[in-house]
């Protein structure tokens, strides 16, 4: 249904301008309510079903039949007991040489440096090893290294070929070890 331009010219005469103003005003209540106010009481409506959960699983934890959250502290704690101690160092280094000798690889001597670091309390041992083998023997190695010693961490690996047609690789691996100092 379309309304004349006349109609509507003659009811706007007929308010004047304090009708207008009211207009005004209406029509800016209805554009703060649908811009501020619906977003407003949505999110309130989404932090009290937060609420009602964060209730029930309180009651849940209290009643026993789900584990209570660890806290940050303990979990760094346990971490901490998982690693290594200090004094173990020489068989986390044995294991390395002996998954190198699984896979047939080549390790030079490498260069060896410990570290402490007084604000998390473990000790590095930062490993630097020439290596020689093949690309499938060095993954594997690699591969067998970060699953079996969760307390290494590979920081970096330099792998070069002579010739291109050659299979076997030389390079060096930089890995850190970490030890509990306790």
């Amino acid at each position: 249904m379309r309304i004349p331009r006349l109609i509507v010219h003659e009811q706007l005469q007929r308010l004047g301008w304090p009708g207008m103003a009211a207009i005004g005003v209406a029509v800016l209540a209805l554009g703060y309510a649908a811009l501020a106010l619906v977003p407003a009481w949505q999110e309130l409506r989404s932090a009290e079903q937060r609420s009602r959960e964060a209730g029930e699983y309180l009651q849940q934890v209290e009643s026993g039949s789900v584990a209570p959250p660890e806290v940050p502290g303990k979990q760094l704690d346990d971490f901490r007991r998982k690693l290594p101690a200090q004094l173990d160092a020489t068989t986390a280094i044995d294991r390395i040489y002996e998954l190198a000798a699984q896979e047939r690889i080549t390790l030079a001597r490498g260069e060896y440096s410990l570290g402490t670091d007084p604000k998390t309390r473990l000790a590095r041992y930062q490993i630097l090893l020439p290596v020689r083998g093949s690309y499938p023997q060095l993954r594997r190695f690699m591969h067998a290294l970060v699953n079996e010693l969760p307390a290494v961490v590979l920081e970096d690996v330099d792998l070069q070929r002579k010739r291109i047609a050659d299979t076997e690789l030389t390079g060096r691996i930089r890995m850190t070890l970490y030890l509990s100092r306790s």
